[in-house]
């Protein structure tokens, strides 16, 4: 029998070792195949209508993958989201506008799944400069969901499918809630912090959302959706009243026409005029003329334009002043961190290169994050005080959330920028961890020793916690918070107790921290960045974008293709394809978020500024 089982091990080990081989060598030659025939084949054409096609989630900055595995992990069904960087779609817009050979602007939001609104504001404000170029915008999809249907309403004309419909439906923050579950298994959930709205730790300790929680969450949220139904009003020449109509009268209204969505998105002005696909196309050929090839309309994707009028090599004028943007795009974590978290050695680092560059006058820092670990938050916040102290100019730009750690990394700037719609403050500061020794009890498992000192082995997550280290922790926290608001204070010229009034952890919106002074102006990136310039005394400069510098390993997967193009190169291999949002992915990403958050919490002292402030 164990000979049988020793043979029987050895032919599978043998048979995925083969298999393994196989795979690689078809990689392996696949690559090399791809590198001698490749060469810049991208080419802009007289007359092409530019095709903005987001895919996925519209990003600050993109998260890194590994090329190979991320196009493995889609042919599986396993991938992650994918992900359009949003200054690549606005840069793409911006040569157009000069460009004789774009002809037009089409909006394809198909493959879209979600925006925050600054990000769709930023858009909409490149896609409104392009029109001063007198080019037509043109926006189709079948249906509308929510953010897509903002993209779209920035256009000129908007179609859709006789099927559709404009799905809109407001803002919403809904969060998941354990207390019952961690009862209902044992698990003791140890909570210290400081402020009355400081709701990050409700999803432990509470089965619902708390009033203080509610009253919050209820003005940012209003603000928000202010800003987005005016816009789109604005947009599609209506009143704010008219889309808050539409929603609320969506139910009757439906019923009046039929059901037909497409028919009533028509006649309250949402849509210009219903098209099917093959309908669209004709249109589309009569404007911008036919590609014989595809049989289709003149067109090209803002990646493929991109790729044909950018160098193969940025380059970097050594001689002029420079502006530097970092960029801080989501958790903050303790230690390195790859693109996609921020971690505090890894910003700092990048902080500390635009500071040792002489040429360097300014730094923009472009925060894009609900916080993390306290600690890791204050070795970016030194960084960029020891820039002051250098005369450097520091700006920040905050895009959708910078709040809690987000805004402790902000508050010493000499300026900061936001949109109205932007979620910051947070101010505030909590420590949080669980202990098992309820349910390890019950099933026989117990923890018991020694220590030289009555503080030996002070957390132990499978004993029950002392009281004198939970006021340790809790006199900790406290102290924290006070840190907190001695840097707001500071940076922001306030008292203390001015500062706590506005604080408690309670979120703002840009428009109303701009109002109670923790935001300086409004405005975008760019706005920020021609506005370091000023205060750095500059008339002539170039922006420099200070990135972490890639591994070997990296650096050669970038230069053979590039992440994306190597990314869309090993999807037309595997045979993947561009995805919709389905109701299973969005309920896959919602778990998989809310667990990969609690895997990041690293701080070494187990303190945390974190605001969990999405919107749904």
């Amino acid at each position: 029998m164990t000979k049988l089982f020793k043979n029987l091990w050895f032919g599978l080990d043998l048979t995925r070792k083969i298999l393994l081989n196989i795979i690689f060598f078809i990689l392996f030659f696949w690559l090399i195949a791809v590198m001698l025939s490749s060469g810049d084949k991208s080419s802009v054409d007289k007359g092409v209508a530019l095709v903005l096609m987001p895919k996925g989630y519209i990003v600050e900055q993109l998260t890194y993958r590994d090329p190979v595995e991320a196009a493995m992990q889609e042919a599986t069904g396993n991938e992650e989201p994918p992900e359009t960087l949003l200054y690549d779609m606005i840069d793409a817009i911006k040569n157009a506008k000069e460009d004789d050979r774009i002809t037009a602007l089409v909006i394809y939001p198909k493959y879209m799944w979600g925006a925050g609104v600054t990000k769709l504001q930023d858009l909409s404000d490149a896609i409104s400069d392009f029109k001063e170029s007198g080019k037509k915008v043109i926006a189709y999809d079948d249906n509308f969901s929510q953010s897509q249907y903002y993209l779209a309403s920035t256009a000129d004309e908007v179609y859709m499918g006789p099927q559709g419909g404009v799905f809109l439906t407001g803002f919403a923050r809904v969060g998941t809630y354990f207390k019952s579950f961690l009862d209902l298994i044992g698990v003791n959930m140890h909570v210290f912090k400081v402020g009355t709205y400081k709701s990050a730790v409700e999803p432990f300790i509470r089965d619902n959302m708390s009033e203080e929680a509610k009253e919050a969450n209820r003005a940012w949220l209003g603000d928000l959706w202010d800003d987005f139904t005016q816009d789109i009003a604005n947009n599609r020449s209506l009143q704010a009243d008219d889309i808050s109509a539409y929603i609320s009268n969506y139910k009757d209204e439906l019923v009046n026409y039929q059901g037909d969505s497409a028919k009533m998105a028509v006649e309250k002005g949402l849509v210009n005029q219903l098209m099917t696909r093959i309908e669209f196309r004709d249109y589309m050929i009569k404007l911008v003329g036919q590609d014989e090839k595809h049989k289709s309309y003149k067109q090209m994707t803002h990646q493929a334009y991109l790729k044909a009028i950018r160098g193969p090599f940025p380059y970097v004028n050594p001689n002029t002043s420079k502006v530097a943007v970092v960029t801080a795009k989501g958790t903050i974590v303790d230690g390195a961190q790859k693109e996609g978290s921020i971690g505090g050695d890894t910003v700092s680092k990048l902080i500390r290169k635009a500071r040792q560059n002489e040429k360097v006058k300014a730094i923009v820092l472009r925060v894009d994050s609900g916080g993390g670990s306290a600690f890791a938050s204050e070795i970016i916040r030194e960084e960029l005080l020891q820039a002051k102290a250098q005369g450097i100019k520091v700006v920040v730009s905050m895009g959708d959330v910078a709040a809690s750690g987000g805004y402790w990394i902000s508050a010493n700037a000499d300026e900061i920028w936001a949109r109205p719609s932007t979620i910051t403050g947070s101010i505030g500061i909590f420590g949080m961890f669980p202990t098992f020794e309820k349910p390890m009890n019950k099933y026989g498992i117990f923890r018991d020793g020694i220590g030289t000192t009555k503080f030996a082995n002070p957390v132990d997550t499978g004993q029950p916690l002392k009281d004198e280290v939970a006021q340790i922790i809790q006199t900790s926290i406290e102290s924290g918070y006070e840190k907190f608001l001695t840097i707001v204070g500071e940076g922001r010229g306030m008292t203390r107790d001015e500062v706590d009034k506005i604080a408690q952890g309670r979120v703002w919106s840009g428009k109303q921290a701009h109002a109670l002074g923790l935001v300086d102006k409004l405005g975008s990136l760019d706005q920020a960045v021609e506005s370091a310039a000023k205060l750095a005394g500059l008339e002539k400069y170039d922006r420099l974008e200070v990135k972490r510098e890639l591994t070997e390993q990296e650096k050669f997967m970038q230069q053979l293709f590039g992440q994306a193009d190597m990314e869309n190169k090993l999807r037309e291999f595997v045979g993947a394809e561009s995805k919709q949002q389905t109701m299973k992915s969005e309920l896959m990403k919602q778990l998989k978020d809310t667990f990969a958050e609690l895997d990041k919490w690293n701080d070494p002292n187990n303190a945390y500024a974190t605001c969990f402030c999405s919107i749904q």
